[in-house]
């Protein structure tokens, strides 16, 4: 057996090995137990007694040479690693602290936040409905039975269970009303989902906030007080308000309320007092029981607020739109 011709073959396999992991491999067949050297070792009891010593101190000076090859090209791949990890994690701690970017609230979110406070702070009640719901209580409950000509103007998304995205907040009202009762006092600000033509004004997901009140002799005067007071509050300035007669098939009377901006009139919500067949749905008596309900676009409110003349900015996802608010 050629032990030179051995060693030769292992050094240079070693100096070349990139990895521990080829250099573990290269262990194995070296110097593991079914080796060409390991062969030798121990098939030096099969030779004369003469050549025995021999033989056997060359055969371990082969493996000596290949352990400390081993050994030294180990080391020189750990610092080799080290190295590199110094090298791509290097940090200089005497340079000041990177300026982290603060986030910031979508500006429709800071409208309904601001909303919240609003409300909470005139004593009502911040309640919300599932976007997903059945028919009865986006339809029905509100008085707008299957026949009604109501339905086609809120033309929605429909769900194979029969159930289907809501089309308004005004479902949270029966909800409300089923489970507080009454004197009630509460806002239902959430997203509305309709099959609508979207253009500068118009999008098929945008978001509302109801507002119910009921208590005993609600009249229409309590609700034309109270909506101007909200807007004066929400616009931060006095403005001056126009009551249209409307049809809501949910209120009976029923308005739309225009506000002067800039020397021309500009629709805002609309609102009335609940239909008493509401009430009934909603668990309560229309002989014991009156109240308004008025329905603001917060969506509308929001491009009022920053200046912005078109609606599809706000789901556009353009951070360089965002970040201005």
């Amino acid at each position: 057996m050629n032990l030179d011709a051995i060693q030769e073959k292992a050094l240079a396999g070693i100096a070349g090995a990139s990895d521990e992991a080829t250099l573990q491999s290269l262990r194995v067949r070296y110097l593991g137990r079914r080796s060409e050297l390991t062969a030798a070792l121990r098939g030096l009891g099969k030779l004369p007694k003469e050549e025995r010593s021999r033989a056997g101190a060359a055969a371990n000076r082969v493996k000596q040479a290949i352990e400390a090859a081993f050994a030294a090209r180990s080391d020189a791949l750990h610092r080799s690693r080290e190295e590199s990890i110094a090298e791509s994690e290097w940090l200089d701690l005497s340079l000041p602290a990177p300026v982290s970017r603060r986030g910031h609230l979508h500006p429709i979110t800071q409208v309904e936040e601001q909303l919240d406070r609003l409300f909470r702070g005139m004593g009502y009640r911040v309640v919300e409905g599932p976007w997903v719901e059945d028919e009865w209580h986006n339809f029905d409950a509100l008085n707008i039975p299957e026949w009604h000509p109501a339905r086609d103007s809120w033309d929605t998304f429909w769900l194979s269970d029969g159930n289907l995205l809501r089309t308004h907040t005004s479902p949270v009202q029966i909800r409300a009303m089923r489970r507080f009762g009454a004197p009630l006092r509460v806002i239902c600000p959430g997203r509305c989902f309709r099959n609508e033509a979207v253009d500068a004004t118009h999008e098929a997901c945008f978001n509302q906030l109801e507002g119910l009140v009921i208590d005993r002799e609600i009249t229409p005067g309590h609700l034309f007080h109270s909506i101007r007071a909200i807007l004066a509050a929400i616009l931060e300035e006095e403005v001056e308000t126009r009551f249209r007669p409307s049809y809501y098939p949910f209120t009976e009377p029923s308005f739309d309320v225009d506000i002067l901006r800039d020397g021309s009139w500009m629709e805002l919500c609309g609102l009335g007092m609940v239909h008493p067949r509401v009430l009934e749905a909603g668990g309560l008596s229309s002989e014991e029981w009156t109240g308004f309900a008025f329905g603001l676009g917060i969506d509308r409110l929001a491009m009022m607020r920053f200046g912005i003349d078109d609606i599809r900015w706000f789901h556009g996802g353009d951070l360089r739109f965002l970040e201005q608010f």
